[in-house]
């Protein structure tokens, strides 16, 4: 459990990367009145930390709250606003609790944009996920600065969420993979299974292996990484990031050339029984490990993605 000591963290890695609610199976009950008006206090800044607060809670009972927020005037002006307003709080390290929550809110009504198939796209186009890549950079492992780093990564998590390609070729031209590695690295638990979550949802992508398989520096990065989080779980298990980690590997294991390095470096706790405790009920993942040590033995799966060389990075 994230530890901000609010009372929705139980659920927070339901809101970054789980299935959104169809809008069919969401309670209508909302005041449309009282989200027109919130929509506009967002522009006003002594009004604009209550809407946020308020707009941030309705986000799952407005199905077409993402349009609203992005074709409203100076609302997506707003929201950056509050972004950017915090910047100087990185360093030094000085975010407070307050600070945090708040842009955080502001952070959920992106979150909602990004979900949004009327919005994604233009959201894409904006460059928007940018603003967000400071707070990747972070390293303080307070609870503010924890709480935003899981939150901004649940952006990212909604849009990899969708399978685009468009989303996956943004992605690639950003720095987000290196974010990823360094917080899979030495996050909390739920960031480095939100932070696994995407690089995974890259790997599926055949650009998203092309890319990170191209070079062996990209590839030993990953491997290496995947390695470390392999022997933490090894002494901490999580069902949860364990999924994404293996998946990640077997993912890995479709290109050719890394399914070749995989032989020399994929860590002994995955071969032998040390997970099978962790894994006991959980179906899909020991199908994914059996068939990722399948593939190391036999050379893989004869249909799986021949790589073309991309152009040097």
């Amino acid at each position: 459990m994230f530890p901000t000591g609010r009372k929705e963290s139980p659920h927070i890695m339901q809101r970054l990367i789980n299935t959104q609610q169809s809008p069919a199976t969401l309670p209508q009950t909302v005041d449309r009145e009282k989200v027109y008006q919130w929509i506009v206090e967002l522009s006003n800044p002594e009004t604009r930390e209550n809407a946020l607060l308020e707009l941030s809670k309705k986000r799952e009972t407005v199905p077409d709250l993402a349009p609203m927020l992005w074709h409203s005037f100076g609302t997506t002006a707003a929201l950056l606003q509050e972004i950017v307003n915090i910047y100087p709080a990185m360093n030094p390290a000085t975010l407070s609790a307050h600070q945090s929550n708040r842009v955080c809110n502001a952070l959920a009504l992106l979150q909602c944009v990004a979900s949004h198939p009327e919005t994604r796209s233009t959201f894409l186009q904006a460059h928007v996920p940018l603003f967000l890549y400071p707070f990747l950079h972070t390293v303080s492992k307070t609870r503010p600065f924890e709480y935003l780093r899981l939150t901004s990564l649940g952006v990212i998590g909604a849009l990899v969420k969708t399978d685009e390609q468009e989303v996956i070729t943004f992605l690639l031209t950003t720095e987000i993979i290196p974010l990823c590695l360094r917080i899979m690295e030495s996050g909390s638990e739920l960031s480095k299974t939100v932070a696994t979550f995407i690089l995974q949802k890259i790997l599926l992508d055949d650009s998203g292996l092309s890319y990170i398989c191209q070079t062996y520096d990209r590839f030993s990065h990953v491997a290496m990484i995947l390695g470390k989080m392999v022997l933490s779980l090894a002494k901490e298990p999580s069902a949860r990031l364990l999924k994404h980690v293996v998946r990640c590997y077997l993912r890995l294991s479709d290109n050719p050339r890394a399914r070749e390095a995989l032989r020399q470096c994929l860590p002994d706790q995955l071969r032998d029984s040390t997970f099978a405790g962790c894994l006991q009920d959980d179906k899909s993942t020991k199908h994914w490990l059996t068939q990722l040590l399948k593939n190391l033995e036999t050379g893989g799966d004869p249909r799986s993605v021949t790589i073309s060389p991309l152009a040097p990075q």
